[in-house]
């Protein structure tokens, strides 16, 4: 079987829209399709890699840039790598798309005070404090993304609801990736009957016209 394709899925927004709880919640979805995956954690990068840097402008930016290198590194090893880091700035993700083309961006789209309400790290309260300069959203800008490949407004949609739109956006991608390679001569074709939904993409049932479309990995291993 040839190896599964990798590649980079990067979660922007601010502080407490759900990124990292996409992210678990997708993580869990993809490896029961049998897929390779790593969640990169803003708040754990921060301390693993990237501890001997600010909030500045400038930190925020080499931080990013380290974020980018590890996840290219782990997608070409044939790893869905799921990025969940604020990436504040639209110059931070033009470097993430600069250096990792394909990438998938999700914007995770929650309002500021919604954002505040979840705060169970106390991190708004003491930004507001003036305990935490350069806090994004406050005192620190966002700029909103101007067109991700998914949106996921998680004030009115459920984690289930968006991470559902993510994951068929990254099935859609490895389909489109997955390479069409021509019967070699002389071989016969291969009907593949799926009898119990193991070898098409199932979301829940939409009726008895709607199957799924072939996963990739399977579509790999008998062509």
């Amino acid at each position: 079987m040839r190896p599964l394709p990798g590649f980079v899925v990067w979660f922007t927004g601010l502080s407490g829209a759900g990124k990292s709880t996409i992210c678990s919640e997708l993580a869990g979805q993809l490896k029961l399709r049998m897929h390779q995956v790593r969640i990169l954690d803003g708040d754990e990068i921060r301390k693993q890699l990237s501890s001997d840097l600010g909030y500045s402008i400038a930190d925020r930016t080499e931080n990013i840039r380290r974020i980018t290198y590890l996840a290219q590194i782990l997608s070409e090893c044939g790893i869905i790598v799921l990025v969940a880091a604020i990436s504040p700035l639209c110059s931070m993700r033009e470097l993430v798309r600069t250096a990792i083309p394909g990438v998938l961006e999700v914007f995770v789209d929650a309002p500021l005070d919604v954002c505040e309400s979840r705060d169970r790290k106390g991190l708004y309260k003491k930004a507001r404090l003036g305990n935490l300069p350069n806090f994004t959203g406050l005192s620190s800008p966002f700029e909103s993304p101007t067109s991700p490949d998914v949106i996921c407004r998680t004030h009115i949609e459920s984690i289930e609801e968006s991470s559902a739109k993510v994951l068929e956006a990254i099935l859609t991608r490895l389909e489109e990736s997955s390479p069409r390679v021509a019967p070699q001569a002389g071989r016969r074709p291969t009907i593949a009957v799926d009898l119990d939904g193991v070898i098409a993409n199932y979301d829940g049932w939409r009726g008895a016209s709607v199957i799924g479309s072939p996963r990739p990995d399977v579509v790999k291993a008998l062509t």
